[in-house]
């Protein structure tokens, strides 16, 4: 075991798993019982809020505490052999979403951290937006299909080859692009955020077609699939390939060293591959025309229906500000340890360490997540976060200069695991809940609308994150046998013109520290003051009053 630093790095993988949230499935609720007359129109009607509230309380707890008798039944029946072969085939595609999300929310900002200022990398996270935004485009991907390839494939299959295509497209000008990235920042955003754009694009589709894929009885085990698929491949492009990438870890360890060209052509590869196969050998199920015959103006029109329930207007409000108090451990933390010393060959034993723990809070959550308080985990797990965010910026704040000891090594590897297993947890507690009261009427729509406001959540403070630590932050230059230092050494030219005079740049004031403060400060009193009443207020409330009124 080496006594360079250990990566402390999960937690930047932590950060990218929660800014980027991947819907589950969507189970079959029971439907309301719907009379004649005008409950039968086929147009979209909001019922008043509260006269909805107390209508489906009084109409249909009874079938709610039905609904969960089943549910439990079910959960008792064994897996059938299909539902285990479709359950692999959903974890190799998200998978394959992990991989584009790994490199553009992971390896690569940490490749281009020696390169750019934290305003240049805030500018880079842009290309996260796309999965925050797929609201926009779902119903598109959600109407409109070849109905003789299938609903879903019509989607997925020209997609994934896309995807491969862009791939291969980095890692033909990859050196070029990564040679000069202070000049380069514009392209390398936009190429990374076409990559994410047709990501999230095909997780639309994966989500619509686990509605069909997975049985009634499984649809409980799509959150554990999406956690497996999702968090191996974004841990594969991440910290994995990090230490791979390293020269000394493959000298090392004495195993292949792996270039950023090299490791996109190969999922390039794999991506064309496993597209062959969607083509050739799955034959997409047709689903009930109740579910493919809205037209997209329809669906828009359910969009904004939904948005106008009250529960579901103060849910936007928890998702939008729920992560701003991890929001600066997530965007920074990793990039700060990188800074000071932390080694890339060490990162591969703490993941391997902490990648069981990940599956193990996944599954844990999920059944956490059952009964009658689905948010139960989700926020009990939020005052771990916070803590472990204060804690790591102390370890930012103490860490050694390499090598560090065992016991710091130890200490990083013990709040790695428990960190991300408690992201873990919250991730898939919320993904439970989104499960549980969308509905299915509308395929992958409905999961997206709230995990749109979930991703948004962990977005958008990003930029801001990294923008305020450059603007907190005083760092001068210090030039040997000068008398006047040169008074700014945080952007990028301040950084190139105290090199170009043999100078150092010392930093006075760290606003990572500053930024970290107000990010926890912020988490602990919008926690306390809205998000634990809101979320203990929703959970009340039966599966029913989620749900638009369709004939």
């Amino acid at each position: 075991m080496p006594k360079n630093g250990t990566s402390k790095e999960p937690m930047a993988v932590t950060s990218s798993l929660n800014s980027i949230h991947i819907s589950p499935r969507t189970p079959r609720t029971p439907r309301l019982n719907m009379g004649v007359g005008e409950e039968e129109d086929v147009e979209l009607e909001l019922l008043n809020e509260e006269d909805r509230v107390h209508s489906a309380r009084h109409f249909h707890d009874s079938e709610d505490d039905a609904s969960i008798l089943e549910m439990e039944d079910m959960s008792k029946r064994p897996i059938s052999p299909k539902d285990k072969r479709n359950m692999v085939l959903l974890c190799v595609l998200y998978l394959l979403q992990g991989i584009p999300l790994g490199l553009a929310l992971g390896s690569v900002p940490f490749l281009l951290k020696e390169h750019l200022s934290y305003s240049q990398l805030g500018t880079f996270a842009l290309s996260s937006y796309p999965y925050s935004l797929k609201l926009l485009w779902s119903p598109i991907v959600d109407s409109l299909f070849f109905k003789s390839f299938g609903r879903r494939k019509s989607w997925i299959v020209p997609m994934q080859i896309i995807v491969g295509s862009l791939m291969l497209y980095i890692s033909l000008n990859v050196q070029r692009l990564m040679d000069d990235p202070a000049h380069n920042v514009v392209e390398l955003t936009t190429v990374f955020t076409m990559l994410v754009t047709f990501s999230a694009t095909q997780d639309i589709a994966v989500d619509g077609w686990a509605l069909t894929l997975l049985s009634q009885d499984c649809l409980s085990y799509a959150s554990t699939c999406q956690t497996i698929g999702l968090n191996t491949g974004f841990f594969a492009s991440f910290t994995v390939f990090l230490a791979f990438n390293s020269e000394a870890f493959a000298a090392k360890w004495g195993v292949p060293h792996i270039t950023l060209a090299g490791y996109l052509r190969f999922w390039s590869v794999i991506c064309f591959v496993i597209t062959i196969w969607l083509v050739i050998f799955k034959k997409e199920d047709k689903e009930p025309a109740s579910e493919s015959d809205m037209s997209i103006k329809a669906v828009y029109k359910t969009i904004w229906t939904i948005c106008q329930l009250k529960h579901i207007q103060l849910l936007i409000v928890v998702h939008l500000f729920a992560k701003v108090g991890f929001a600066a451990n997530d965007a920074a933390t990793g990039l700060k340890l990188v800074e000071k010393g932390l080694k890339r060959e060490d990162l591969a034993l703490v993941v391997l360490i902490d990648f069981p723990f990940q599956i193990m809070g996944g599954w844990l959550a999920a059944k956490w997540s059952r009964g009658d308080r689905p948010l139960r985990p989700w926020i009990w797990a939020f005052w771990p976060r916070l803590g472990f965010a204060l804690i790591a910026t102390l370890i930012v704040y103490w860490f050694p200069r390499p090598p560090i000891s065992m016991a710091f090594f130890v200490l990083l590897i013990v709040h790695t695991v428990l960190s991300s297993f408690a992201s873990t947890v919250q991730f898939v507690g919320i993904s439970a809940f989104h499960t549980r009261v969308s509905d299915p009427l509308i395929g992958g729509t409905y999961m997206t609308l709230l995990n749109t406001f979930t991703n948004m959540g962990g977005t958008w403070p990003k930029w801001f994150v990294l923008k305020g630590i450059d603007l907190f932050s005083v760092a001068t230059c210090k030039v040997p046998d000068a008398a006047v230092d040169v008074k700014e050494c945080i952007s990028d030219h301040g950084k190139a013109l105290c090199k170009d005079i043999n100078g150092v740049c010392i930093t006075e004031t760290d606003g990572y520290y500053i930024i970290s403060a107000i990010s926890i400060g912020f988490g602990i009193i919008f926690l306390v003051a809205f998000i634990l009443p809101t979320a203990r207020k929703l959970q009340r409330l039966p599966t029913s009053v989620w749900r638009v009124k369709m004939s």
